[in-house]
């Protein structure tokens, strides 16, 4: 469901355990968000956006402009 916040995260060469220290969540918390397993909150939506520099257009797939 969110493939672009696992695209995005591979180019940074960050592990999920790196991005969910970022967002002050559990690694099983962000693999969820990852597998669309788990909807996420606005609020990680928009922390993802800012930790990606891109917008949360972009991280649900409605713009394609990173």
């Amino acid at each position: 469901m969110y493939p672009r916040i696992r695209d995005l995260r591979e180019d940074a060469n960050w592990t999920q355990q790196d991005v969910a220290d970022r967002l002050f969540c559990s690694q099983q918390a962000y693999c969820n968000y990852e597998l669309g397993q788990r909807d996420i909150p606005t609020a990680i939506l928009i922390q993802l956006a800012r930790i990606h520099h891109t917008s949360v257009d972009y991280l649900l797939g409605l713009s394609d402009q990173r």
